[in-house]
């Protein structure tokens, strides 16, 4: 289960392991914010409030584009962060503009 937050939208669809965060928004018409899909944009930028394990480490690009502490936080990249396991996972929408 994935549960998509925005600031206008709150759904939860079913995760697909090997999408991507971005890709499940695009799916399930949630309104995301991004430009690129490479990680160098940042405007999909995105907070996991619970299930962190149950998606792919940092990329490279993410940690090129975000700080060392909002990875250590729990912010990622919509876009890279890709679902590997089942289980629950919310994630917010935090764009830095």
């Amino acid at each position: 289960m994935l549960e998509l937050k925005t600031r206008k939208t709150q759904k939860t669809v079913e995760a697909v392991t090997g999408l991507t965060i971005l890709d499940h928004a695009l799916k399930d018409d949630v309104d995301w914010g991004f430009s690129c899909t490479r990680g160098t944009c940042a405007r999909c930028r995105c907070y996991v409030a619970s299930g962190r394990d149950l998606l792919s480490v940092p990329s490279e690009e993410e940690e090129d584009r975000l700080e060392p502490e909002e990875l250590e936080q729990g912010y990622r990249l919509a876009c890279q962060c890709v679902v590997k396991q089942d289980g629950t996972i919310s994630v917010t929408h935090k764009p830095y503009f």
